[in-house]
């Protein structure tokens, strides 16, 4: 069943939701005793409050975008690039890691990708290490907050920890990974980069969405008041997503429909059929198979072993399936072992297109403006970038760990 749900997100039949297939192998999974009534809905209510933070992000990311924040962002990039596509490289990389740690990795793929398309297009630059920028980020930059990726929420809810020390620990490893990433990307795609490009014509900019703006500030210091207080921080991604909501329904902006479009509602149904699926699995043996690989503590040697577990296990069974199967076996290791985890399953998946969800629709979304990805390519690439940027990240989470804590 874990085989044909994901064989099914990768392929999608007839371009039918990921849920078409995902919701009947998780029915059958039960109907057929393979996972108790009872495991299953202890599954549900444990994944529930994170899809519903999920959903609320979705609508956050796609109300700003009705804004005109990326339209604003990609006139920034052409704007300060001067012409230059280095430079260039350089904004998508910033624009890429800020969006992917608040509004989270979807923003990036779905959001940001068709606009640094038409960003390099403006400036005559070659698209393709800017737009390959795009998807690597989407996973790497996810390190940060535990709203910047499904998985992070999932490991938020496993580690105990606050949102403001979850951010602390990771920002170092976060940082390491992206400086690593950028060096990699220069040198590989260094004839890309020599090619010439031109500056921007002179026009009026977009206004910059001032509310909006504020509104995701604010909803990023709700994040850390109700993670303080002991509510669940999906509070705050809701009245966030709710204050954009109603003033783009007052002014007309938006449709309940389309609210409803982009909280993905297919994609919420496809997380938690996936994680009842998931639990079958775990609770026919795959936890123990595994609970034999996984290194105990929480030392560097250790935290590397586990990062690396990870990362073969996100680019064999994808990044969400191996995040649900290794929780389980690291939370009682502490929060260090539960974010070595999220290194693995952040940054592995860019080795390959079956890595994580992202890069499947990000390939999607580079299809459809008549731009080709190379497998060997993409594969070269995630070679020269995966192990040099998780190395970097293990280490620096074994610093913060020595400098912070974990507790």
């Amino acid at each position: 069943m874990l085989v044909l749900v994901l064989a099914g997100a990768v392929v999608r039949p007839f371009g039918l939701p990921e849920a078409v297939i995902a919701v009947p192998a998780a029915a059958l999974v039960v109907a057929t005793g393979a996972l108790s009534p009872a495991h299953a809905l202890d599954e549900a209510e444990r994944l529930g409050p994170v899809i519903g933070f999920l959903a609320a992000v979705l609508v956050l990311a796609q109300l700003c975008d009705d804004e005109g924040l990326f339209q604003a962002c990609g006139a920034w990039m052409a704007r300060t690039a001067a012409g230059r596509p280095r430079r260039l490289l350089g904004q998508v990389f910033l624009a890429a890691s800020a969006i992917t740690a608040v509004l989270s990795l979807d923003a990036t793929v779905v959001l940001l990708t068709p606009v640094v398309f038409a960003t390099a297009a403006r400036l005559g630059a070659r698209p393709k290490p800017h737009v390959y920028a795009c998807t690597h980020l989407s996973n790497t930059a996810s390190l940060l907050l535990p709203v910047s990726n499904l998985t992070n929420l999932l490991a938020f809810a496993a580690s105990g920890l606050t949102f403001t020390r979850f951010a602390a620990l990771m920002a170092l490893p976060w940082l390491a990974a992206i400086a690593v990433e950028y060096a990699v990307f220069r040198r590989f795609f260094a004839t890309d980069l020599d090619a010439g490009a031109q500056a921007p014509t002179a026009g009026d900019a977009p206004a910059l969405p001032l509310f909006a703006l504020v509104t995701v500030g604010c909803t990023l210091a709700g994040f850390v008041v109700t993670s303080a207080v002991g509510v669940d921080p999906a509070w705050a991604a809701f009245a966030g997503a709710a204050v954009l909501a109603v003033r783009a329904l007052l002014r007309r902006r938006t449709t309940a429909k389309a609210l409803l479009n982009a909280a993905s509602v297919p994609f919420l149904a496809f997380v938690l059929a996936l994680g009842v699926v998931v639990r079958a699995v775990v609770d026919n043996g795959l936890d123990t198979a595994l609970g034999r690989l996984v290194p105990d503590g929480t030392g560097l040697a250790a935290l590397f072993g586990i990062a690396v577990l990870a990362a073969v296990l996100a680019n064999v069974i994808n990044n969400l399936p191996a995040v649900l199967v290794l929780l389980p076996l690291t939370a009682g290791s502490g929060p260090g072992a539960v974010l070595a985890v999220l290194l693995g399953v952040n940054i592995g998946p860019n080795l390959t297109y079956a890595g994580s969800l992202a890069t499947l629709l990000w390939r999607r979304i580079v299809h459809a403006h008549d731009t080709e990805v190379r497998l060997g390519e993409f594969t070269w690439l995630g070679l020269y970038a995966v192990p040099a940027s998780l190395c970097a990240a293990v280490v620096a989470l074994w610093a913060s760990l020595a400098v912070i804590g974990g507790g």
